[in-house]
């Protein structure tokens, strides 16, 4: 119990360090990933106005997904937090890991993203 405490506290540790540096602004907003247990979240915020822009996870009922919380559920909410930018009008983000390591569900997640037109 002590180790999984710890390891929550490393990690948002680092995505304070990390939210001091970079922060979503009204032409370049930010891109913020998610994950717990069972799904993935992305949300693209504004910082300066206090915003969110768009919004996806694995919760979405037209994705049709089977598992919620792996790689594949990852893909889908990449593709679709893409197209629902897009379809706002925003093309460039600043991305934000949440913390998280660049590996697994959350760089599947950015490819996805990228992949349906994003540029981070």
């Amino acid at each position: 119990m002590a180790n999984k405490n710890k390891r929550l506290a490393n990690r948002v540790a680092r995505h304070e360090r990390v939210r001091q540096k970079i922060s979503g602004t009204t032409s370049v907003p930010r891109l913020s990933v998610y994950k717990s247990n069972s799904h993935i979240y992305a949300q693209i915020i504004d910082d300066e106005t206090g915003k969110t822009l768009a919004t996806s996870s694995s919760l979405d009922k037209d994705f049709n997904l089977s598992n919620t919380k792996n790689i594949e559920a990852a893909k889908a909410v990449g593709e679709s937090i893409a197209k629902k930018a897009i379809d706002a009008g925003i093309k460039d983000v600043v991305f934000d890991r949440g913390g998280y390591i660049y590996h697994g569900k959350v760089k599947e997640l950015a490819d996805a993203a990228r992949e349906a037109g994003l540029n981070f």
